[in-house]
């Protein structure tokens, strides 16, 4: 059996960018984070205690994301990628970033996967 647990379009104001006016202040970022994680044969018996608990991915990358400026989307993305291949039972993670709002016509972004 195969078991993810996933964030979908977390929408965030992170301090991001290289450029002058992207310091001046926060801007929009969607992140997405898709985790494979280890099989367990229904061993979780319905305690929130025996799995991976989304409040603390969520709140966690939330936290990552307010703690400093982040010149690339590279390093926020390999930020989060460590948070989530240190939290127990995580055997792979997918993490992308995007920028909505640099150009009219299209979102850009970054993504990258690591396995444990």
């Amino acid at each position: 059996m195969e078991r993810r647990l996933f964030i979908r379009d977390f929408r965030l104001q992170v301090s991001i960018g290289i450029h002058d006016f992207e310091k001046e202040g926060p801007q929009t970022v969607v992140v997405n984070v898709d985790l494979l994680l280890e099989p367990d044969g229904k061993a979780h018996n319905d305690h929130i205690a025996n799995v991976l608990n989304y409040d603390t991915v969520h709140g966690s990358i939330a936290k990552l994301a307010a703690s400093r400026h982040f010149n690339l989307q590279e390093t926020l993305v390999d930020a989060i990628l460590d948070f989530c291949l240190a939290q127990p039972g995580v055997i792979e993670a997918r993490v992308s970033t995007e920028k909505p709002d640099v150009y009219k016509d299209c979102r850009v972004g970054y993504e990258a996967v690591r396995r444990r």
